[in-house]
């Protein structure tokens, strides 16, 4: 039974000693708020600066596990980065801010044409749709082509072409 016991406790060691430690960065601040325009950046759980502070214009994530949501400082464009600062793809910009994932997607822009993106900072569906509406449940409504009115500060798309399309990013005809 000792032997046993001795056994399970070394395995019990073993496996705690060699278990990947995950690994993520903190979004820190040089200001004693978060807001729009403060400068913050990015570190590592042992406190090393990974993405400086002032490196991006704003940093939406809190904290990076796979896919963070930054705005380019040059352009004002909602990128999507690794945990390396890599750019992934544009982020489709939605009442100010990042587009919201819905049924485990969120829009991403690239050459003006809309596509789809998990959290995990896959792209799942290729940008190709010039006017593409959030996930509902398993279908999202898109146009190959449309155009843009505006009313103010409002906007709305209007196609004589829409359709949805499956997570896959097949074609259900209506």
């Amino acid at each position: 039974m000792k032997k046993l016991i001795t056994v399970i406790g070394i395995l019990f060691i073993i496996m705690a000693c060699t278990s990947k430690k995950e690994y993520y960065l903190v979004k820190f601040t040089l200001e004693d708020s978060d807001e729009m325009r403060d400068v913050s950046g990015y570190m590592n759980s042992k406190g090393d600066v990974i993405i400086p502070a002032g490196k991006y214009d704003y940093c939406f994530t809190d904290t990076i596990r796979e896919l963070g949501i930054v705005v380019e400082k040059e352009t004002g464009r909602l990128l999507g980065i690794d945990r390396n600062a890599n750019e992934l793809f544009e982020v489709f910009r939605f009442d100010n801010g990042p587009d919201y994932e819905k049924s485990g997607v969120f829009r991403i822009l690239k050459n003006g044409k809309i596509g789809y993106a998990n959290p995990k900072g896959e792209i799942v569906i290729d940008p190709q749709f010039e006017c593409a509406y959030p996930f509902e449940g398993a279908f999202a409504k898109v146009a190959n082509t449309c155009e843009i009115t505006t009313n103010g500060e409002h906007s709305s798309w209007n196609s004589d072409n829409w359709y949805r399309i499956t997570k896959d990013g097949k074609r259900i005809e209506n």
